[in-house]
């Protein structure tokens, strides 16, 4: 991939199809760059809202445009007050992966995430959730290094743990009320 946009739009559409292979229903917001999410997923009466980050370098920048006199907490804090806790974040990883192979994929809660980034870096906070990262000498966490958490990889486990709390779709449909005997 050579472009940002094709890293994009190929993460979108892993993402989309990843949760479709595990039975949910997917919507796909229309127009480019929306807010908060890109992808609504739909299970039964669960409902997540998914903000999906492609990458093919190791990593997902997700705060630098809130970074200020190198407070990496509060560019973090500043951050996940711009997310609601109802947005899951799906994070798909292309580095390495062989044009016939499936990318590397997470789900994790902006919570999870922005904990993660406070942790980075032995404790200093960074902007980018890596992968996998080995501090250098150079690094104040040198000798360190953060690994992506292998409890946040897409799996139809972590989907079922992290939709626990997903929100209860508006209005059932008519052939789920009709199973439950709830037609007027």
């Amino acid at each position: 991939m050579i472009t940002s946009w094709q890293v994009a739009t190929a993460a979108e559409a892993f993402a989309a199809a990843q949760f479709a292979r595990c039975g949910w229903d997917v919507s796909v917001q229309y127009g480019a760059n929306q807010p908060e999410y890109d992808l609504v997923a739909v299970s039964g009466e669960r409902m997540l809202k998914v903000s999906v980050k492609g990458s093919q370098d190791g990593g997902w920048g997700l705060t630098q445009s809130h970074i200020a006199n190198a407070d990496y907490h509060g560019a973090v804090d500043a951050w996940l007050k711009k997310h609601s806790k109802k947005t899951v974040f799906c994070l798909v990883q292309f580095r390495g992966v062989a044009i016939d192979a499936l990318p590397r994929m997470y789900l994790a809660t902006p919570t999870e995430i922005a904990s993660w980034l406070k942790a980075a870096a032995a404790g200093r906070g960074d902007t980018i959730l890596y992968e996998e990262h080995i501090w250098t000498s150079r690094a104040k966490a040198a000798g360190t290094i953060d690994r992506i958490p292998t409890a946040w990889k897409f799996t139809e486990e972590r989907l079922s743990e992290i939709s626990v709390g997903a929100e209860p779709c508006g209005q059932p449909d008519l052939a789920h009320k009709a199973a439950q005997g709830r037609l007027p």
